[in-house]
Protein backbone atom coordinates (compact mmCIF):
# COMPACT_ATOMS: atom_id res chain seq x y z
CA UNK A 1 0.00 0.00 0.00
CA UNK A 2 1.19 3.56 -0.62
CA UNK A 3 0.56 6.30 1.88
CA UNK A 4 -1.21 9.29 0.88
CA UNK A 5 -1.71 12.78 2.07
CA UNK A 6 -3.99 15.21 1.27
CA UNK A 7 -3.10 18.56 2.15
CA UNK A 8 -5.89 21.45 2.74
CA UNK A 9 -8.42 18.21 2.72
CA UNK A 10 -11.91 20.16 3.38
CA UNK A 11 -12.64 21.95 0.52
CA UNK A 12 -14.46 20.05 -2.69
CA UNK A 13 -11.68 18.63 -4.26
CA UNK A 14 -10.36 17.42 -1.07
CA UNK A 15 -13.81 15.68 -0.19
CA UNK A 16 -13.87 14.05 -3.98
CA UNK A 17 -10.24 13.14 -3.30
CA UNK A 18 -10.99 11.24 0.67
CA UNK A 19 -14.06 9.70 -1.52
CA UNK A 20 -12.09 8.36 -4.22
CA UNK A 21 -9.27 7.05 -2.54
CA UNK A 22 -11.04 5.30 0.17
CA UNK A 23 -12.38 2.91 -2.52
CA UNK A 24 -8.39 2.59 -4.10
CA UNK A 25 -7.05 -1.11 -3.34
CA UNK A 26 -3.65 0.13 -3.40
CA UNK A 27 -3.60 3.77 -1.44
CA UNK A 28 -3.94 4.18 2.25
CA UNK A 29 -5.18 8.13 3.09
CA UNK A 30 -2.39 8.34 6.37
CA UNK A 31 -2.82 12.69 5.89
CA UNK A 32 -5.17 14.99 5.75
CA UNK A 33 -4.39 18.84 6.42
CA UNK A 34 -6.46 21.93 7.29
CA UNK A 35 -5.41 25.25 9.59
CA UNK A 36 -9.12 25.55 9.86
CA UNK A 37 -11.10 22.68 10.85
CA UNK A 38 -7.50 21.18 12.55
CA UNK A 39 -8.02 19.04 15.67
CA UNK A 40 -11.65 17.95 14.23
CA UNK A 41 -12.41 14.56 12.63
CA UNK A 42 -12.85 14.77 8.57
CA UNK A 43 -16.88 13.23 9.30
CA UNK A 44 -17.44 16.34 11.76
CA UNK A 45 -16.79 18.47 8.41
CA UNK A 46 -18.36 16.23 6.31
CA UNK A 47 -21.38 14.24 7.11
CA UNK A 48 -21.22 11.80 4.19
CA UNK A 49 -17.29 10.40 5.29
CA UNK A 50 -19.66 9.39 8.67
CA UNK A 51 -18.95 5.80 9.49
CA UNK A 52 -16.35 5.66 6.16
CA UNK A 53 -13.25 8.30 7.24
CA UNK A 54 -12.88 8.98 11.25
CA UNK A 55 -9.68 10.34 10.92
CA UNK A 56 -8.21 13.92 12.72
CA UNK A 57 -7.51 16.77 10.57
CA UNK A 58 -3.59 17.92 11.06
CA UNK A 59 -2.20 21.49 10.84
CA UNK A 60 -1.46 22.28 7.44
CA UNK A 61 1.45 24.57 8.49
CA UNK A 62 3.21 21.50 10.62
CA UNK A 63 6.30 19.40 9.02
CA UNK A 64 4.38 16.58 6.73
CA UNK A 65 7.48 15.68 4.56
CA UNK A 66 8.74 12.68 4.08
CA UNK A 67 5.67 11.21 5.43
CA UNK A 68 3.34 10.09 2.22
CA UNK A 69 4.43 8.60 -0.87
CA UNK A 70 2.23 10.38 -2.25
CA UNK A 71 0.72 14.49 -1.71
CA UNK A 72 -2.21 16.02 -2.83
CA UNK A 73 -2.26 19.88 -2.65
CA UNK A 74 -5.88 20.96 -2.47
CA UNK A 75 -4.44 24.69 -1.56
CA UNK A 76 -5.25 28.03 -2.92
CA UNK A 77 -3.35 29.35 -5.64
CA UNK A 78 0.25 30.81 -4.32
CA UNK A 79 0.15 28.65 -1.04
CA UNK A 80 0.65 25.27 -3.62
CA UNK A 81 3.99 26.33 -4.20
CA UNK A 82 5.04 27.22 -0.65
CA UNK A 83 4.11 23.81 0.36
CA UNK A 84 5.68 22.20 -2.42
CA UNK A 85 8.94 23.61 -1.70
CA UNK A 86 8.95 21.99 1.51
CA UNK A 87 7.90 18.95 0.61
CA UNK A 88 10.04 18.02 -3.08
CA UNK A 89 12.46 15.98 -2.39
CA UNK A 90 12.53 13.85 -5.57
CA UNK A 91 11.18 10.87 -3.99
CA UNK A 92 7.53 11.52 -2.99
CA UNK A 93 4.90 11.90 -5.70
CA UNK A 94 3.46 15.83 -5.80
CA UNK A 95 0.30 16.14 -7.52
CA UNK A 96 -1.21 20.29 -7.61
CA UNK A 97 -4.41 20.98 -7.99
CA UNK A 98 -3.85 24.75 -7.87
CA UNK A 99 -2.59 26.62 -11.10
CA UNK A 100 0.95 27.53 -9.45
CA UNK A 101 3.13 24.66 -11.87
CA UNK A 102 0.88 24.88 -15.08
CA UNK A 103 2.80 27.44 -17.13
CA UNK A 104 6.69 26.70 -17.83
CA UNK A 105 6.45 30.66 -18.18
CA UNK A 106 6.35 32.18 -15.15
CA UNK A 107 5.83 35.87 -16.30
CA UNK A 108 2.34 34.48 -18.12
CA UNK A 109 1.59 32.90 -14.49
CA UNK A 110 2.30 35.88 -12.86
CA UNK A 111 0.06 38.18 -14.87
CA UNK A 112 -2.94 36.49 -14.11
CA UNK A 113 -2.13 34.84 -10.43
CA UNK A 114 0.71 35.83 -8.10
CA UNK A 115 4.63 36.26 -7.36
CA UNK A 116 5.78 32.97 -8.27
CA UNK A 117 8.41 31.81 -5.39
CA UNK A 118 9.37 28.19 -6.54
CA UNK A 119 10.80 29.07 -10.05
CA UNK A 120 13.59 26.39 -9.23
CA UNK A 121 10.64 23.89 -9.47
CA UNK A 122 9.15 24.35 -12.42
CA UNK A 123 11.57 22.26 -14.72
CA UNK A 124 10.29 19.38 -12.78
CA UNK A 125 6.75 19.85 -12.92
CA UNK A 126 4.71 18.53 -15.66
CA UNK A 127 1.22 19.00 -17.24
CA UNK A 128 -0.81 16.47 -16.28
CA UNK A 129 -3.58 16.06 -18.72
CA UNK A 130 -2.78 12.03 -19.30
CA UNK A 131 -4.08 11.73 -22.92
CA UNK A 132 -1.42 14.44 -24.10
CA UNK A 133 1.52 13.81 -21.48
CA UNK A 134 1.14 10.41 -20.41
CA UNK A 135 4.82 9.53 -21.16
CA UNK A 136 6.11 12.67 -19.77
CA UNK A 137 3.96 11.98 -16.56
CA UNK A 138 4.58 8.71 -16.24
CA UNK A 139 8.78 9.69 -14.86
CA UNK A 140 7.39 12.55 -13.05
CA UNK A 141 7.70 13.65 -9.31
CA UNK A 142 5.80 16.88 -9.35
CA UNK A 143 2.46 17.20 -11.72
CA UNK A 144 0.65 20.21 -12.35
CA UNK A 145 -2.78 19.06 -12.57
CA UNK A 146 -4.82 20.66 -15.02
CA UNK A 147 -7.65 23.13 -14.62
CA UNK A 148 -11.47 21.76 -15.04
CA UNK A 149 -12.18 24.14 -18.24
CA UNK A 150 -9.30 23.69 -19.99
CA UNK A 151 -9.48 19.63 -19.30
CA UNK A 152 -12.70 19.71 -21.56
CA UNK A 153 -11.93 22.77 -24.18
CA UNK A 154 -8.02 20.23 -24.95
CA UNK A 155 -9.49 17.46 -25.14
CA UNK A 156 -12.32 18.40 -27.18
CA UNK A 157 -9.85 20.01 -29.78
CA UNK A 158 -6.51 17.33 -29.08
CA UNK A 159 -7.26 15.07 -32.40
CA UNK A 160 -7.37 18.30 -34.59
CA UNK A 161 -4.98 20.00 -33.39
CA UNK A 162 -2.63 16.45 -33.27
CA UNK A 163 -3.42 16.60 -37.00
CA UNK A 164 -2.95 20.31 -37.48
CA UNK A 165 -6.50 20.59 -39.89
CA UNK A 166 -7.49 23.64 -37.91
CA UNK A 167 -7.12 27.13 -38.57
CA UNK A 168 -8.17 30.70 -37.92
CA UNK A 169 -10.11 31.39 -34.82
CA UNK A 170 -11.08 29.12 -32.48
CA UNK A 171 -13.92 30.19 -29.87
CA UNK A 172 -14.64 27.99 -26.34
CA UNK A 173 -17.91 28.02 -25.09
CA UNK A 174 -17.68 26.79 -20.97
CA UNK A 175 -20.31 26.32 -18.70
CA UNK A 176 -19.91 25.13 -15.44
CA UNK A 177 -21.84 24.19 -12.30
CA UNK A 178 -21.31 25.96 -9.06
CA UNK A 179 -18.61 23.99 -7.14
CA UNK A 180 -16.04 24.85 -9.99
CA UNK A 181 -15.87 28.34 -8.16
CA UNK A 182 -14.76 26.29 -4.40
CA UNK A 183 -16.17 25.74 -0.98
CA UNK A 184 -15.13 29.08 0.35
CA UNK A 185 -17.85 31.86 0.81
CA UNK A 186 -18.35 34.21 -2.27
CA UNK A 187 -21.29 36.32 -3.35
CA UNK A 188 -21.44 35.25 -6.94
CA UNK A 189 -21.72 31.57 -5.20
CA UNK A 190 -24.79 31.81 -3.03
CA UNK A 191 -28.19 29.77 -3.64
CA UNK A 192 -30.03 33.33 -4.40
CA UNK A 193 -27.25 34.49 -6.77
CA UNK A 194 -27.17 31.38 -8.81
CA UNK A 195 -30.79 30.04 -8.77
CA UNK A 196 -33.09 30.47 -11.59
CA UNK A 197 -30.08 32.26 -13.61
CA UNK A 198 -27.40 31.76 -16.47
CA UNK A 199 -24.94 34.43 -17.23
CA UNK A 200 -21.41 34.67 -18.51
CA UNK A 201 -18.39 35.58 -15.91
CA UNK A 202 -14.73 36.89 -16.50
CA UNK A 203 -14.86 37.32 -19.99
CA UNK A 204 -11.71 37.99 -21.42
CA UNK A 205 -10.21 38.08 -18.07
CA UNK A 206 -10.56 34.10 -16.79
CA UNK A 207 -6.90 33.14 -15.95
CA UNK A 208 -7.95 29.78 -17.43
CA UNK A 209 -7.91 31.40 -21.03
CA UNK A 210 -3.96 31.64 -20.96
CA UNK A 211 -3.53 28.36 -19.91
CA UNK A 212 -5.67 26.87 -22.74
CA UNK A 213 -3.87 29.30 -25.09
CA UNK A 214 -0.24 27.93 -24.06
CA UNK A 215 -1.09 24.92 -24.97
CA UNK A 216 -2.54 25.32 -28.25
CA UNK A 217 -0.03 27.11 -29.17
CA UNK A 218 2.40 23.96 -28.56
CA UNK A 219 0.92 22.47 -31.41
CA UNK A 220 -0.80 25.01 -33.59
CA UNK A 221 -1.12 28.84 -34.26
CA UNK A 222 -4.55 29.82 -33.84
CA UNK A 223 -6.42 32.57 -31.96
CA UNK A 224 -8.41 31.42 -28.99
CA UNK A 225 -11.30 33.53 -27.46
CA UNK A 226 -12.94 31.77 -24.47
CA UNK A 227 -15.70 32.30 -22.45
CA UNK A 228 -17.14 30.75 -19.11
CA UNK A 229 -20.64 30.72 -18.17
CA UNK A 230 -22.18 29.61 -14.53
CA UNK A 231 -25.15 27.07 -14.81
CA UNK A 232 -27.18 26.64 -11.55
CA UNK A 233 -26.39 23.15 -10.72
CA UNK A 234 -24.08 21.71 -8.20
CA UNK A 235 -21.32 20.34 -10.91
CA UNK A 236 -20.35 19.13 -14.50
CA UNK A 237 -19.06 21.08 -17.29
CA UNK A 238 -20.06 21.40 -21.00
CA UNK A 239 -18.06 22.67 -23.66
CA UNK A 240 -18.66 23.65 -27.29
CA UNK A 241 -15.70 24.67 -29.33
CA UNK A 242 -16.24 26.25 -32.63
CA UNK A 243 -13.66 25.84 -35.02
CA UNK A 244 -12.71 25.87 -38.71
CA UNK A 245 -11.05 23.07 -40.56
CA UNK A 246 -8.60 23.14 -42.89
CA UNK A 247 -10.76 21.84 -45.55
CA UNK A 248 -14.09 20.45 -45.80
CA UNK A 249 -14.71 17.06 -43.86
CA UNK A 250 -17.67 14.62 -42.99
CA UNK A 251 -18.75 14.63 -39.62
CA UNK A 252 -18.45 10.13 -39.80
CA UNK A 253 -14.36 11.14 -40.91
CA UNK A 254 -14.14 13.64 -37.91
CA UNK A 255 -15.35 10.93 -35.78
CA UNK A 256 -13.22 8.40 -36.85
CA UNK A 257 -9.87 10.50 -36.43
CA UNK A 258 -11.50 10.89 -32.41
CA UNK A 259 -12.10 7.34 -32.01
CA UNK A 260 -8.76 6.31 -33.53
CA UNK A 261 -6.88 8.56 -31.07
CA UNK A 262 -8.59 8.34 -28.13
CA UNK A 263 -9.05 4.33 -28.70
CA UNK A 264 -6.67 3.49 -25.92
CA UNK A 265 -8.03 6.01 -23.57
CA UNK A 266 -9.61 4.64 -21.11
CA UNK A 267 -11.43 7.56 -20.03
CA UNK A 268 -12.58 9.26 -23.61
CA UNK A 269 -16.07 8.23 -24.62
CA UNK A 270 -16.23 9.54 -28.21
CA UNK A 271 -20.76 9.66 -28.99
CA UNK A 272 -21.86 8.38 -32.24
CA UNK A 273 -23.30 10.89 -35.01
CA UNK A 274 -26.02 12.71 -34.15
CA UNK A 275 -25.47 12.17 -30.77
CA UNK A 276 -24.62 15.11 -28.24
CA UNK A 277 -22.80 14.73 -24.50
CA UNK A 278 -25.18 15.88 -21.43
CA UNK A 279 -23.59 16.48 -18.40
CA UNK A 280 -26.04 13.97 -16.56
CA UNK A 281 -24.15 11.32 -18.21
CA UNK A 282 -20.50 12.14 -16.63
CA UNK A 283 -21.27 13.24 -13.23
CA UNK A 284 -19.53 11.61 -10.61
CA UNK A 285 -17.37 10.07 -12.75
CA UNK A 286 -14.26 10.27 -14.31
CA UNK A 287 -15.42 10.55 -18.20
CA UNK A 288 -15.10 13.08 -20.77
CA UNK A 289 -17.91 12.45 -23.39
CA UNK A 290 -17.16 13.85 -26.85
CA UNK A 291 -19.96 14.60 -29.72
CA UNK A 292 -18.86 17.11 -32.72
CA UNK A 293 -20.32 17.69 -35.79
CA UNK A 294 -19.32 19.38 -39.20
CA UNK A 295 -20.90 21.75 -41.38
CA UNK A 296 -20.47 22.38 -45.52
CA UNK A 297 -18.47 25.51 -44.83
CA UNK A 298 -15.69 23.89 -42.95
CA UNK A 299 -17.00 24.99 -39.33
CA UNK A 300 -16.73 21.76 -37.15
CA UNK A 301 -18.51 22.02 -33.67
CA UNK A 302 -16.85 19.93 -30.64
CA UNK A 303 -19.05 19.48 -27.48
CA UNK A 304 -17.13 18.14 -24.52
CA UNK A 305 -18.81 17.05 -21.04
CA UNK A 306 -16.89 16.39 -17.79
CA UNK A 307 -17.73 16.32 -13.63
CA UNK A 308 -15.31 19.20 -13.23
CA UNK A 309 -14.64 17.85 -9.57
CA UNK A 310 -13.49 14.58 -11.09
CA UNK A 311 -12.40 14.39 -14.09
CA UNK A 312 -11.50 18.23 -14.10
CA UNK A 313 -9.35 18.04 -10.83
CA UNK A 314 -9.39 15.04 -7.76
CA UNK A 315 -10.04 11.84 -10.67
CA UNK A 316 -7.73 13.38 -12.63
CA UNK A 317 -5.30 14.24 -9.94
CA UNK A 318 -5.34 10.06 -9.05
CA UNK A 319 -5.10 9.43 -12.76
CA UNK A 320 -1.97 11.32 -12.91
CA UNK A 321 -1.26 9.58 -9.46
CA UNK A 322 -1.64 5.90 -11.12
CA UNK A 323 0.52 6.32 -13.92
CA UNK A 324 3.60 7.48 -12.20
CA UNK A 325 2.85 4.53 -9.77
CA UNK A 326 2.97 2.40 -12.99
CA UNK A 327 -0.52 0.73 -12.30
CA UNK A 328 -3.79 0.20 -13.59
CA UNK A 329 -4.78 4.01 -14.92
CA UNK A 330 -8.39 2.93 -14.02
CA UNK A 331 -7.90 2.17 -10.71
CA UNK A 332 -9.91 4.09 -8.26
CA UNK A 333 -11.86 5.39 -10.94
CA UNK A 334 -14.11 2.56 -11.89
CA UNK A 335 -17.34 5.45 -10.92
CA UNK A 336 -20.21 4.66 -13.48
CA UNK A 337 -21.69 8.04 -13.66
CA UNK A 338 -25.00 8.65 -11.79
CA UNK A 339 -27.99 9.38 -13.54
CA UNK A 340 -30.95 10.33 -12.59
Amino acid sequence: MWKAGIIGATGYTGLVLISLLLNHPKIKITLITSNTYKGKKISDVFLSLKGLCEDTLVATDQEHRGKCDVYFLCLPHGSSMEMAKVLFDRKAIIIDLSADFRFEDTHSYERFYTRHSAKKLIPHAVYGLPEVYREKIKGAKLIANPGCYPTSALLALYPLLKERLLQGEVFIDSKSGVSGAGRELKLGSMFCEVSEGFRAYNVGTHRHEPEIKKEVEKLAKLNVTFVPHLLPMNRGILTTVYATLKQNMKTADILSLYKKTYKDEPFIRIMDEGIYPDTRFSRFSNYCDIGLKSYNDGTVVIIATIDNLIKGASGQAIQNMNIVLGIDERMGLTNIPQFP
